[in-house]
């Protein structure tokens, strides 16, 4: 892409106030940060990329990146054209957007954060002299600097796109998307062209990182020992976005055996759908580990490894997280806040269909200890927990959901 000036260059003194303008914003406050990703994970045509943790964190990452690549270039060059931004971040971030299924209107959302960083720069401009002709010349360079370098960056994320709505990889997520949507596709044909068998008994699962620093390349070995741990036949894999697989194995992975192999690949998470046998197990494995996904990132949980048929109650009820959290409030009262010893007996214990001994020997626990903490627990709770015993239950995995390992 080539690069027109921006105008005639600044004075000497206003490219000098360029520099340290930059400098500033080569380091931005938080508060900054935050209000460039609500203006871009904001409105109607972005509440898909919002509502998925992997796409909202890619936002989030091109976001600081173009900001980064805009200062650090006018710390280099004041004042002159700044290229489009090449780097990974937005390049990754305009692939994931095909292979979820998005037009290419979501990319707008960055002229929206142009608004924001606009104000920001205005602020940062207006503390850096008291001269009025100093001031409107910087204002007008910068401010055309950031419209064109938007502009650019939006196009080149754009040719991103198409180039990559015509490879092989759309091909794949095709077959993919018409067999979960339930379209007419001959199963033979769908089988030949993932090369993945249909008709045995499969898992599911969404293999992910929301570290902006990760290796990707360890999606795919989390994928491999997904397989591994399920008797050894090839996964099926398929590139969701930069930062997330959904992963079909035939059988039943062995938790422990994932769990060991997680433990050498240190930003990679899984959440395990239902296992089921031919295209309806296929689909239905699937819905549910994207249910488990979304639950996690509802709960701000941390957990590396977590399978549906844990946490298919707290997925229900936190489906909407604002009730889920009024309910936890009244339900548990005091105790939503007390040590997790405390909770955790009263959570085991219930689990345990109230046996003491059951509860106290799954917890490493003296039964007297065991007793002594359920007590507490009562006088925390609003109701004594014999009056409603399934609530406190119910709120107390969705509590347990959100600690983190």
């Amino acid at each position: 892409m080539s690069l027109t000036p921006l105008r005639k260059p600044p004075s000497l003194r206003v490219r000098e106030l360029i520099r340290r303008g930059a400098e500033i914003a080569l380091d931005p406050r938080q508060d900054w940060l935050a209000e460039l990703d609500a203006a871009t994970l904001s409105g109607q045509a972005q509440q898909a990329v919002a509502a998925d943790p992997v796409l909202a964190a890619g936002t989030r990452r091109t976001n600081r990146s173009n900001l980064l690549f805009w200062a650090a270039s006018n710390v280099r060059a004041p004042g002159e054209r700044v290229p489009a931004n090449e780097g990974d971040a937005p390049l990754a971030i305009a692939r994931d957007l095909v292979r979820g299924g998005l037009d290419e209107t979501a990319l707008d959302a960055y002229r929206v954060g142009q608004g924001v960083a606009v104000r920001v720069w205005t602020q940062i401009a207006c503390s850096l002299t008291d001269d009025t002709d100093d001031l409107r010349e910087l204002l007008d360079v910068s401010l055309r600097s950031i419209s064109a370098f938007v502009d650019d960056t939006v196009a080149r994320m754009r040719v991103e796109r198409g180039e990559l709505t015509r490879g092989t990889h759309a091909e794949r997520r095709e077959v993919v998307t018409l067999l979960l949507d339930g379209a007419p596709i001959a199963r033979q044909r769908a089988q030949a062209r993932l090369g993945y068998a249909l008709d045995p008994t499969h898992t599911a699962a969404v293999v992910w990182t929301d570290d902006p620093d990760a290796d990707l390349h360890q999606l795919d070995r989390a994928a491999d020992a997904l397989a591994a741990a399920a008797g050894g036949t090839p996964p099926l894999s398929v590139l969701a976005s930069a930062a997330t697989r959904w992963v079909w194995v035939h059988g039943r992975p062995d938790t422990d055996r994932v769990r060991a192999a997680l433990a050498g690949l240190p930003t990679v998470r899984v959440a395990l759908g239902s296992a089921g046998p031919g295209v309806d197990g296929f689909r239905r494995g699937h819905l549910d580990a994207l249910a488990t996904q979304r639950m996690l990132a509802g709960l701000s949980s941390a957990r590396r490894l977590t399978s549906y048929d844990e946490v298919e109650l707290v997925a229900l009820l936190t489906r909407d997280p604002e009730h889920a959290d009024r309910f936890v409030t009244r339900v548990l009262g005091d105790l939503a806040a007390a040590p997790t010893e405390t909770t955790e007996a009263v959570r085991v214990f219930l689990a345990e269909r109230c046996n003491a001994s059951r509860a106290a020997e799954r917890l490493f626990v003296h039964r007297n200890t065991l007793l002594r903490r359920l007590a507490r627990a009562d006088r925390l709770l609003p109701l004594p927990l014999a009056s409603r015993p399934l609530d406190v239950a119910a709120a107390l995995e969705v509590l347990h959901w959100r600690e983190r390992d």
